[in-house]
């Protein structure tokens, strides 16, 4: 279960652990196309069990039609997944779910139930976890007592590892540019600077360098400059964290 403050990378996380898992799957079985090794489903508002189980027929793009019921529709969830050699679910944004409810405890009921029918990993995701209703209560308690908490966190800048941990990830993202002019490296010679505008929040980080990309385009320049980047404005939250001097520093 990963847990941590709102835009610090956990979605992101998962999805780089799924990409990650998914490449190793696919180049240990190269022949078996049909594999399926990584499902990704988030929890939807006020959910109730059909709605997250049709959340999985969705990603799986199985045709969910008015007159099936949730039992239906789990079986063929969990056919799918079984036939497709799943090995991990990321089910995020379960901080949504309230087990003190009727609704939010028959959901987690849900969850519950496809993790004990589908032979993979669970990995959730969610906005301070331990400390959301998702696990008060008796069920909460049985939920809490399968998982192991990660704690995801903003980005330290302290020591050297720290330090190159957040390059590698300036850099990772800086990559990903498609600008004609961009000169490759300028955003890694700025990583102080990003971490001191984002305060180590990678949500803040992707915020800036995309709207600096933006902006680029928009001018023509087709190139992030360090001027560009001080022009951007951030999140409530990151402009809240910023000392001062932190724009022109």
């Amino acid at each position: 279960m990963v847990s941590g403050p709102p835009t610090t990378g956990k979605t992101t996380t998962l999805m780089e652990l799924g990409r990650i898992f998914e490449h190793t799957d696919r180049r240990r079985h190269p022949r078996l196309k049909a594999r399926l090794p990584v499902a990704f489903v988030s929890v939807p508002p006020s959910a109730t069990p059909k709605m997250l189980v049709s959340e999985f027929a969705r990603f799986l793009g199985i045709p969910v039609h008015a007159r099936m019921n949730q039992a239906q529709i789990t079986d063929a969830v969990c056919h799918v997944l079984a036939e497709k050699a799943t090995q991990l679910v990321f089910v995020d944004d379960v901080h949504l779910l309230n087990t003190r409810t009727r609704t939010g405890a028959e959901t987690a009921d849900q969850m519950k139930h496809l993790g004990e029918r589908i032979a993979a990993t669970f990995v959730y995701a969610g906005v301070d976890v331990e400390h959301s209703p998702l696990l008060t209560g008796p069920r909460g308690a049985q939920i809490a007592g399968r998982f192991t908490l990660l704690r995801h966190t903003a980005l330290p800048y302290g020591t050297d590892e720290q330090r190159q941990t957040w390059r590698d990830l300036v850099g990772d993202m800086e990559v990903a540019l498609r600008l004609r002019h961009h000169r490759p490296g300028t955003l890694e010679r700025h990583a102080e600077y990003l971490h001191r505008r984002t305060a180590g929040v990678m949500g803040s980080l992707s915020h800036l360098i995309r709207a600096a990309a933006l902006a680029s385009i928009e001018d023509g320049s087709q190139r992030i400059t360090k001027k560009l980047l001080a022009d951007v404005h951030l999140d409530v939250r990151a402009q809240e964290r910023q000392r001062p001097g932190d724009l022109s520093a």
